[in-house]
């Protein structure tokens, strides 16, 4: 079985084709595709895998934008971050929807129904139900991640998410920042920090940056519909927001 991988983030798509090869060895990923702009050309030019998976949020747009440009007959499990679009996920051919961090069990039954798959009525109530509760039982809501605990050389600290000023991923390792300035390297990808962190007081604002209402100090204009924010923690740099990312990012602020 072929299967593509749409996803901008490289930790997570190389930890998504582990789990997969895991699951079955004889599936093979041909290609990983970073951005709208790549995905609608590699359609475009005659691609055919049995199953994409797909992010929804890319480095340049929705990946609901590919759908608009080229026609996509195959079957798509949309492994995000975010619960918010899956009704507009199940306007197209998907299989499943998976929330970010995908466990192997999950993995593993999203696979289950590609093999089975048949187009079926699908109660999107229930499902929202599941997404936000984790299961389909009647379990509390999920719960944010609150401290974390980070090593620094032989011993191991606990950090309050209150404390944190923004996590950046450099030279494909994640690290959390203080506002004064130290940092510590963590083992979750970009991607598996937004989701377990609470969206009211952190923003993913770039592929690289995910910053607390706390420590941004100003937001610019930039051209093109981009902004500028400079944080109270990095006082000589500025990190660009793409025009995507910018409209989000104001709401986010004026919330």
């Amino acid at each position: 079985m072929k299967v593509i991988i749409i996803e901008d983030e490289e930790l997570a798509a190389e930890r998504l084709a582990g789990m997969l090869t895991q699951l079955d060895p004889t599936l093979e990923v041909i290609d990983v595709i970073e951005s709208v702009d790549d995905a609608v050309r590699r359609f475009s030019g005659g691609i055919q895998p049995d199953l994409v998976f797909m992010d929804i949020r890319l480095a340049d747009g929705e990946s609901f934008e590919i759908f608009d440009q080229v026609k996509i007959t195959t079957p798509v499990i949309f492994v995000t971050a975010y619960d918010e679009h899956a009704i507009r996920a199940f306007q197209v051919n998907t299989i499943d929807y998976l929330l970010k961090p995908v466990e192997v069990a999950a993995l593993e039954k999203a696979l289950a129904k590609f093999h089975a798959y048949a187009p079926v009525p699908l109660n999107i109530m229930a499902l929202l139900k599941s997404l936000n509760t984790g299961s389909t039982t009647s379990e509390p809501p999920r719960k944010f991640k609150a401290r974390f605990l980070v090593r620094s050389g032989d011993k191991f600290i606990p950090v309050s998410t209150n404390d944190i000023s923004y996590f950046s991923f450099e030279n494909k390792l994640s690290f959390l920042h203080l506002a004064n300035g130290t940092r510590y390297m963590l083992d979750q990808t970009m991607d598996e920090l937004e989701a377990t962190l609470d969206p009211g007081l952190f923003f993913r604002i770039s592929r690289q940056y995910i910053v607390s209402f706390e420590s941004v100090k100003t937001v610019h204009n930039f051209f093109n519909g981009k902004l500028k924010v400079y944080l109270h923690a990095l006082p000589e740099d500025g990190i660009m927001v793409s025009r995507y990312r910018a409209n989000l990012l104001k709401e986010w602020l004026n919330r």
